[in-house]
């Protein structure tokens, strides 16, 4: 199973958000310059995100995203499904262009696999990758800010 760049790039930005721009909305071109994203790529997801009601945006001078609910309430399914849609729709193979009577197959193996996926995504939220990221030491963004002078 692959998720798709989207996805993949939808997910680091929340992240990043959550992990890096808790005070002030984050710009895209920062984050996409810390997360290596394409800016309009990016720009292209944060719409979708804010559709969903999962980042609120600000123009102008000090300008950016913000998450719109605190890291803990929002779920790596929110974000997948903020992009791709339903997990049914994303996951489960579509009988297009197959030959013989689907009446035949295991089609259920692919609901199952869905929603063991969805109920995984459902269980890890924003604050839960934060605290993992934390553990393993990931860098904050403003780590290299503090300079100490002797």
């Amino acid at each position: 199973m692959r998720w798709s760049l989207q996805v993949q790039y939808g997910v680091y930005a929340m992240f990043d958000l959550a992990y890096n721009g808790r005070e002030a909305p984050v710009q895209v071109r920062v984050i996409g310059e810390r997360q290596a994203i394409p800016a309009r790529y990016l720009e292209q997801i944060f719409q979708r995100l804010r559709r969903a009601k999962l980042v609120h945006g600000k123009r102008g001078p000090g300008g950016g995203y913000t998450l719109a609910r605190e890291p803990r309430d929002v779920t790596l399914r929110d974000v997948v499904e903020a992009i791709e849609g339903p997990l049914g729709e994303s996951l489960v193979p579509s009988p297009d262009g197959l030959d013989g009577d689907e009446r035949h197959r295991p089609t259920f193996l692919w609901e199952a696999l869905a929603d063991r996926v969805g109920e995984s995504l459902a269980a890890t939220s924003l604050e839960d990758l934060c605290r993992q990221a934390a553990r393993r030491a990931v860098e904050r963004a403003d780590a290299d800010a503090h300079t100490w002078v002797i």
